[in-house]
């Protein structure tokens, strides 16, 4: 199964011996059986069609949803587009929003300010722990989509439309060494100072990224009508 990775943002320039985001997925999904092929849409790099992948997966960024960019208005088209032609799609921090921003949602930044470091993730039934590194939030969420994943912080953390798009707020491709380089070159003069440290401290407690990993693969490849 080919698996499309469109990419709405690149590491800090000091991080990038590891790759661009589409590696980062690479390696979470490793040993599930997907080819990965990304394009940069931050770049204006756009596949041709929603055929090219079997289905689509829209990363994280510093940019903001709402923010006039001109690669945002034809990725909200080839959301949308993706959708009608049946492709299944997963959307991770700002994919998360701008699905929910293309499907008739509201995007804004987040007026209690942000959520950092290791956070807990109430999903079916149970609580996994996830990286997080936003302040953006879905604070409405579109028609049709029903609510996943939550926090006390963080109410529409993660979002299902259908069986065709999966979506969540946190960054389960980010482990503690991608979350520490962020504290480091992304976070220092922008997140308060307290924040920063409360997500140092988490460094090198357990994650359930893999489980969310494993919920990210199983959703690719349902049986769909």
């Amino acid at each position: 199964m080919k698996i499309g990775i469109l990419m709405t943002g690149h590491p800090p320039d000091t991080m990038m011996e590891q790759g661009l985001y589409d590696r980062y997925f690479d390696r979470l999904l490793e040993g599930h059986g997907f080819t990965l092929e990304g394009w940069p849409v931050v770049d204006g790099v756009f596949p041709e069609t929603v055929e090219q992948a079997d289905g689509w997966l829209i990363t994280g960024s510093k940019h903001g949803a709402y923010e006039p960019h001109d690669w945002i208005p034809p990725l909200e088209d080839f959301v949308r587009a993706a959708y009608v032609a049946g492709r299944p799609m997963i959307g991770v921090c700002f994919g998360h929003q701008i699905i929910a921003q293309a499907m008739g949602g509201r995007v804004e930044k987040y007026e209690k300010g942000w959520s950092v470091g290791l956070t807990d993730y109430h999903m079916s039934g149970r609580t996994y722990a996830i990286n997080a590194w936003h302040q953006d939030q879905v604070v409405e969420r579109p028609s049709g989509a029903d609510v996943i994943a939550r926090t006390d912080f963080c109410e529409n953390a993660g979002l299902l439309y259908g069986d065709l798009i999966w979506t969540i707020q946190p960054h389960p491709e980010y482990d503690a060494d991608f979350i520490a380089g962020l504290i480091e070159h992304r976070g220092k003069g922008v997140v308060p100072d307290d924040l920063l440290a409360a997500a140092k401290a988490t460094l090198d407690a357990p994650s359930d990224r893999m489980e969310i990993a494993q919920m990210m693969a199983d959703f690719f490849k349902k049986e769909r009508a």
